[in-house]
């Protein structure tokens, strides 16, 4: 393991307990925890799986839009976009004054080469499937970048606002990355420590801080402790059930934000017994969603039913499923299973929360004659070769809208699509609301397809949890974010430390 930096300056800050207040100061180290890294680890940017992946690439590079703190796409490269030909095409104008790390000029070529990489069909990348309707890209200019459709796309602006969307230069390699980001990559050990170094040219306001060392931690006690003991000034994603333990520290504060992120348990609908939809009823009536939140959350969250997407204006507002066990029981009978059933239930440390969720489960679910065999691996394992092959899983996502969310991991050409969902009548209202520009027509195409999936979906969509950061108080900056990402929504251009002072 990586020895941690306790630069001089930064470990005497931590121990002065000064706190940052008045103006921000420029210089110095950041060191951030955060847990669930791996061997698997990327800097790729159209490749991110686990939250350490998302925290390089948003700092690496820059996407054409981005959401704000709102969760709301804003322009970031791109300087405005304007649907043309009833949306069967985009006209995005970029930024004039921006640069790559290598201090080549960002242009339309670049943009192009990206979409290009991250929508080639022999190499699909994750963003691929957000894309499904783009037929060309085309520099009109060095300015100008026309996207062409196969047929209106009402979500185009907000797949390119992903951040696993970022432009990279027309000869990127991932193994010496170069992006337009207010950091560029200093050294990078997967599973160990990210260094990332200020990017002095960066387009906005350049960074206050030097540079960020991000720090992986195998387990969320060594995380705590590196915080408490200042080995670390920020965690991302603190465990929330050590909230209020870690808020009595008087070093120490938190920034919580409410988030649509969730921690699904997943069933493949394709493979016993989850192809059989009573099975899958039966499954998600067995969960206290209620004592779900209060026991892993520790009450920071809010209750699921069996939806994604809490933010979008199509999300109807359904009849809350809750439990009840003796009507499991009987739907578990008539699927041929009267006596219960055995089975296995994968689960790791990807997310805080994950494997206390599954314990969780577990227990609520012996009521109703489900034996659950807890299979516990480790991130790199879990997200190794039979990532989206278990029958009976986990998974974490981040805050999205119905949309992009559906295109990432539940239709069949989704990049993650771990239920392995290929319902006719979902997909039918997918591709319709997408192709709609209405915004009221879009939302009730919306509300069907969330409908069914509430009511036959492989997901258990049990609750949403807020995100809860950690920072000894001379680290000045923080802001809640409503998109799930850890550390101000990995905004470190943002955070500042104070001044040693009396």
């Amino acid at each position: 393991m990586f020895a941690l930096a306790g630069c001089g300056s930064n470990t005497q800050q931590a121990f002065s307990g000064t706190e940052a207040t008045g103006a921000p100061e420029p210089g110095g180290i950041l060191r951030v925890g955060l847990a669930g890294g791996g061997a698997a680890d990327t800097v790729d940017a159209h490749i991110p799986v686990g939250t350490a992946d998302a925290g390089r690439v948003l700092n690496l590079y820059d996407t054409l839009y981005e959401f704000n703190e709102e969760y709301e796409p804003v322009p970031a490269l791109a300087e405005s976009a304007e649907p043309v030909q009833d949306g069967r095409a985009w006209i995005f104008k970029l930024r004039t004054d921006v640069t790559f790390h290598d201090g080549r000029p960002l242009t339309a070529a670049d943009v192009v080469f990206t979409y290009d990489r991250v929508t080639d069909p022999a190499d699909p990348k994750s963003g691929a499937s957000g894309l499904a309707s783009l037929a060309r890209s085309v520099a009109v200019d060095d300015y100008t970048v026309r996207f062409e459709l196969s047929e209106p796309d009402s979500m185009f602006i907000d797949s390119t606002a992903q951040y696993s969307m970022g432009i990279v230069p027309a000869n990127y390699n991932p193994a010496n990355p170069v992006g337009t980001g207010a950091f560029s990559l200093g050294l990078f050990e997967p599973g160990q420590i990210t260094v990332l170094k200020a990017n002095r040219n960066y387009w906005r306001d350049a960074p206050l801080l030097d540079e960020v060392h991000l720090v992986n931690f195998n387990d969320e006690d060594a995380l705590v402790n590196a915080l408490l003991s200042t080995q670390v000034d920020v965690v991302g994603q603190l465990p929330l059930a050590l909230v209020d333990v870690v808020g009595t520290d008087p070093r120490i504060f938190t920034v919580m934000s409410e988030t649509g992120s969730w921690l699904p348990f997943t069933m493949r609908v394709d493979v016993e017994p989850f192809d059989d939809p009573r099975v899958r009823e039966a499954f998600k009536l067995v969960v206290d969603r209620e004592q779900m939140v209060e026991q892993v959350f520790s009450g920071h969250g809010t209750v699921g039913n069996d939806m994604y997407a809490p933010f979008d204006p199509g999300t109807p507002q359904l009849p809350q499923r809750t439990r009840n066990i003796e009507r499991a029981k009987q739907l578990l009978a008539d699927a041929g299973y009267p006596d219960g059933l055995d089975v296995e239930l994968v689960t790791a440390p990807i997310q805080a929360g994950a494997v206390e969720s599954a314990q969780v489960f577990a227990e609520q679910a012996s009521e109703a004659g489900i034996n659950v065999s807890l299979r516990r691996v480790d991130t790199t394992t879990f997200f190794g070769d039979g990532y989206l092959q278990y029958p009976f899983s986990q998974d974490f996502w981040y805050t999205r809208n119905f949309l992009p969310q559906t295109a990432n991991g539940t239709v069949p050409d989704a990049p993650f699509n771990e239920t392995h969902w290929a319902d006719p009548e979902f997909i039918a209202l997918y591709n319709q609301a997408r192709a709609t520009l209405d915004d009221d027509e879009r939302n009730r195409l919306v509300a069907q397809a969330q409908e069914t999936l509430h009511n036959d979906g492989g997901y258990i969509v049990w609750g949403f949890f807020n995100q809860a950061d950690a920072y000894q108080k001379y680290v000045g900056g923080a802001i809640e974010h409503r998109a799930g990402m850890p550390v101000s929504g990995f905004q470190f251009r943002l955070l500042w430390i104070s001044e040693e002072s009396e």
